[in-house]
């Protein structure tokens, strides 16, 4: 029997919150549309993080209104995508506040801002943190061991940062300076120096606001991994040209007890940060002796074709973030032209779920800061990078359906020309942890829009285009969801994406129709009725069978279409873990479901397919609303269905629940339900203390890692099919 285990431990309600370096009643300045706003005080902080790395945003919707006016969605902007891409987190409007949960989230520094419909941004006020070059944006620290470095250090044990004022011609300039613990201005001792830029468009400050450079060097420090060494931090504009970089160097030599020596001068920088580096380190190699590119853009080394750079640089690491960073392609060219040029370099390797941003940039200084000044044995990349081999390049516009999926998990989505006027154009995709949902922001290809997002895990995807916040199919991919029309789906494969996959043809089940007069409803309805492999309408015995119900907004078509059905069930029957069975997917919106199950699904599937009516022979379970209805018959009918499971739905009242029929007529009842983000956890925790107070029996599977989504009831198909009949 082959297994997969997607489910998490059970965890009760009431887990601390903790502020998430939000402290409330402590007031930032609130910003709308980079204009100041007045202050406003704030009772209550609008992020917490949960010691499991849950963030629950909560937006009083009378401050956005004050401050943005009137709004028909707020969205959570910030790096929370895909290899840490900036991303859209929606909101939904409950009472007086905007509100949602995310996560959870991987260990690492996050920043963000709040925005109403698309332009309207807003500064958290309730968050004391903030980002110089960006106004608008607050930060917060998820802890973890991969997150480590980026920690503080206890107080009065890290190193000191300073303000550096120079000038470069008549206009003064200035950067910031980290000296390290034990430094002093005064004695013999010299230290070496590390100039550190930030981009063309960014600060100085990016490097402590976003970079959390202080952070890491006082780590780095405190564990011996470093040299000694001052670190000086600029931005993209400080070194632009010779005289700027000359100019700051003889503003550090003139007021800190440094090297003056290329030995003991290194230089870095992140994207033109690391374009302006690898320049001048390769344009007079005789000033700097070691030198990081951190998605620096340059493609060639100009006229450095000299080998004699080798004999003076100690040091060339290149780094890259993945397929997203722009860097990626110009890194590729460039290893082959300091091949070419017989120069010397090292490369750290492309860092699989590394963009252009900040959480890469972290980790390519914590990497290169002790290669610097010292002996270093490995030369290597980082754990777990992979080799750049060729460049990636996605179709031309408009040559291919979309999404465009490479077999490593990137996704390029693209529009048809239809919105080339528009202002504002995202993808919206169950692509958050556990499945939740995030818009990726699109960007302008001609008269097209582009997004590359990724890597993807393995598993079953949908989404559809925002287009100036409306809804829009993608019609350029053939799939459908006949309840949603604006959804398309796709399959990246993958190991843990297997039973989601189709079986080679010809040895899956079947899939019928089987239409039926709802005595109910008062109109002729359908239901699809899944057959397993090699079903014999004349075998002696009937087959058990299965009634799996969709959700509230849904119908009998979601199960395949959404939820995979067929091809979980198809799988698990020829991997041997299925009992033979019929699977009868009806429509479940009707006044009274317990009726049209009993007089007009059940009924008609017994009459048209070989199924026993034997309780012991039967099951029935849903997802949301037809998890309540499967609660709905388990209490007005226990024993009817031996089997009983419900995903993401509560159990509703005791009143008139006989609990003693439902021990004695049912073999299993199973819940399920998904994690913090699943709306209805609180209602269900609540349902199993009704239960226990019953004394009904019951399973629980554990938290399902996921939201209220076909994330997590697919897993749940898959963890319940397998059970069934075998008691």
């Amino acid at each position: 029997m082959r297994t997969t285990s997607y489910h998490g431990r059970f965890r009760r309600t009431g887990a601390r919150m903790l502020s998430a370096v939000v402290t409330a009643g402590v007031l930032a300045a609130a910003v709308a549309l980079l204009a100041p706003q007045p202050a406003a005080a704030a009772e209550t902080p609008w992020l917490t993080v949960s010691d499991d790395r849950y963030a629950s945003f909560s937006v009083p919707a009378a401050y956005v209104q004050e401050h943005a006016g009137q709004v028909s969605q707020v969205v959570i902007e910030g790096n929370f995508g895909p290899s840490s891409s900036w991303t859209e987190f929606g909101l939904t409007r409950r009472g007086d506040v905007w509100s949602g949960v995310l996560g959870p989230l991987k260990p690492g520094f996050y920043y963000y801002q709040v925005t109403g419909d698309d332009t309207k941004s807003l500064k958290d006020p309730t968050n004391s943190t903030s980002v110089a070059s960006e106004p608008l944006w607050s930060t917060f620290l998820v802890p973890g061991d991969s997150a480590r470095w980026l920690a503080d250090v206890p107080a009065g044990t890290g190193g000191t940062v300073a303000t550096l004022t120079y000038r470069v011609n008549k206009e003064q300039r200035s950067a910031l300076v980290w000296t390290p613990p034990g430094y002093s201005a005064k004695g013999a001792k010299r230290y070496p120096v590390l100039f550190l830029e930030s981009g063309r468009d960014g600060a100085a400050t990016d490097w402590l606001d976003l970079g959390r450079a202080r952070q890491i060097l006082d780590n780095l420090s405190a564990r011996g991994a470093m040299e000694p060494m001052v670190v000086v931090l600029s931005d993209g504009s400080a070194s632009a040209d010779d005289k700027g970089r000359k100019d700051l160097r003889k503003a550090v030599a003139d007021n800190y007890r440094v090297h003056r020596d290329p030995a003991h001068q290194a230089i870095a920088g992140i994207s033109d940060g690391g374009t302006q580096a690898l320049r001048a380190a390769l344009t007079k190699p005789n000033d700097f002796a070691y030198v990081g590119s951190f998605s620096g853009l340059t493609e060639s080394v100009g006229r450095a074709g000299d080998k004699a750079i080798n004999h003076h640089l100690k040091l060339l690491r290149l780094y890259t973030g993945n397929q997203t960073d722009p860097a990626y392609n110009a890194t590729y060219r460039l290893s082959k032209a300091l091949n070419r040029a017989g120069i010397t370099f090292e490369f750290d390797g492309v860092n699989p779920d590394g963009g252009a941003n900040w959480a890469t940039w972290q980790e390519n200084l914590v990497d290169f800061v002790p290669r610097l000044f010292r002996h270093v044995s490995d030369h290597g990349p980082s754990a777990g990078h992979r080799p750049l081999k060729a460049e990636f390049t996605p179709p031309p516009a408009g040559t291919t359906p979309t999404p465009f999926v490479t077999k490593d998990g990137f996704v390029t989505f693209e529009t048809t020309t239809d919105f080339k006027d528009a202002q504002h154009v995202t993808v919206w995709a169950n692509i958050a942890p556990g499945g939740s949902w995030l818009r990726v922001p699109m960007s302008r290809d001609g008269d097209r829009w582009r997004a590359t997002v990724g890597p993807l895990e393995p598993w079953f995807y949908y989404y559809r285009f925002i287009v100036d916040r409306v809804p829009v199919k993608d019609v350029s991919n053939p799939t459908k969801v006949t309840t949603e029309p604006m959804w398309s789906t796709f399959l990246i494969p993958g190991e843990r994406a297997r039973l989601l996959t189709d079986v080679p043809a010809g040895r899956g089940g079947e899939v019928t129709s089987m239409t039926y007069q709802s005595t109910v409803a008062n109109q002729e309805r359908t239901a699809l009725v899944w057959t397993p492999p090699g079903y014999d309408p004349n075998r002696a015995q009937p087959y058990p069978v299965l009634y799996l119900q969709h959700g509230g907004g849904q119908n009998y078509t979601d199960w395949l279409e959404m939820g995979r059905a067929k091809q979980i069930l198809d799988h698990q029957f020829l991997d041997g873990d299925l009992t033979p069975m019929v699977v009868v997917m009806g429509n479940g919106n009707v006044s009274n479901f317990n009726r049209e199950l009993l007089e007009n699904i059940a009924p008609t599937a017994r009459a048209r397919y070989h199924i026993s009516s034997d309780p012991s022979q039967q099951a029935i379970a849903g997802l949301s609303m037809g998890g309540g209805h499967a609660f709905g018959v388990l209490k007005a009918y226990p024993g009817e269905f031996a089997y009983v499971a419900a995903f993401s739905a509560g159990f509703g009242s005791a009143t008139g629940v006989d609990a003693t029929a439902i021990n004695n007529g049912t073999k299993m009842l199973r819940l399920y339900v998904g994690d913090q983000t699943d709306f209805v956890y609180p209602s269900f925790m609540t349902s199993l203390t009704t239960m226990n107070n019953l004394g009904i029996r019951y399973e629980f599977d554990g938290v399902t890692p996921g939201p209220h989504g076909w994330d997590v009831w697919q897993k749940n198909l898959i963890d319940l099919a397998p059970r069934l009949f075998k008691r």
